[in-house]
């Protein structure tokens, strides 16, 4: 009988990417409240952490964001900079994980499944956030863990700039207190609902039967049960550079 080998996954996200690229090509900027995404009829598309105090977050529009912090300094962006700083990133990591998925322009998911059996593979992956760090001058965060969704969360808990591996049989246990949004994909209606049926945490979830979460969410209630427990089977795409002029 074939036995499936647990999976190893890393989750990497460079950290508040517009807005680091930015400080990197104007230092000054360095400690201080600034958005990506300037002009008044705009969305802020990125902050630091400076300016996520006041309450500015990626999505809202620019001129919320000046009314809760008129010192912040709003950039229009450089977009050309971005990309190329996205692709320095993604040689480095393409140079050394065999399997990788480009997720966005700055987050990406590796498959290191296997690699136990030659080396540590929370060491490497250490290892290959400091090689990024030091080349590029960006920080960067990244979650270990057994899939996709469990590696994206524990990066998220890492910010800013650093890391955080959540061991297979643990998943369950590391997510029970957690507010019920961090898992990916509970957007603010889902929430409400949640919030109504008297779920708060991700803990919460798992005391419910999927039947009865089918029945307020639908389809979508059973996934959610499923990955309360930390249980998530999307696999890693493998990542091919896209050759056409419109991309």
């Amino acid at each position: 009988m074939n036995v499936t080998p647990q999976r190893i996954v890393a989750h990497f996200d460079l950290d508040s990417f517009f807005v680091s690229v930015e400080i990197l090509n104007d230092p000054s900027l360095k400690g201080k409240p600034v958005y990506v995404g300037g002009h008044d009829r705009g969305v802020v598309s990125a902050c630091s952490y400076e300016a996520r105090k006041f309450g500015i977050h990626s999505g809202m529009p620019s001129k919320q964001a000046r009314l809760l912090c008129p010192q912040a300094i709003a950039l229009r962006g450089t977009r050309g900079e971005y990309s190329r700083y996205s692709r320095w990133v993604t040689q480095i990591i393409a140079a050394k994980a065999p399997l990788f998925e480009k997720a966005s322009i700055d987050e990406f998911y590796l498959d290191l499944t296997g690699m136990e059996k030659f080396f540590n593979p929370l060491q490497w992956t250490i290892e290959l956030r400091k090689t990024i760090m030091e080349e590029t001058g960006l920080p960067i965060s990244f979650g270990l863990s057994s899939n996709k969704m469990m590696a994206k969360i524990a990066t998220n808990e890492a910010k800013p700039n650093g890391y955080l591996q959540i061991t297979f049989g643990k998943e369950k246990e590391f997510l029970a207190p957690l507010a019920a949004d961090k898992i990916p994909g509970v957007g603010e209606h889902t929430h409400a609902v949640l919030k109504s049926m008297g779920i708060y945490t991700i803990g919460d979830i798992n005391t419910f039967t999927a039947e009865q979460l089918e029945e307020r969410l639908g389809k979508w209630g059973a996934d959610l049960y499923n990955k309360s427990f930390g249980i998530h089977t999307s696999e890693v795409h493998q990542y091919h550079e896209a050759k056409s002029i419109s991309s």
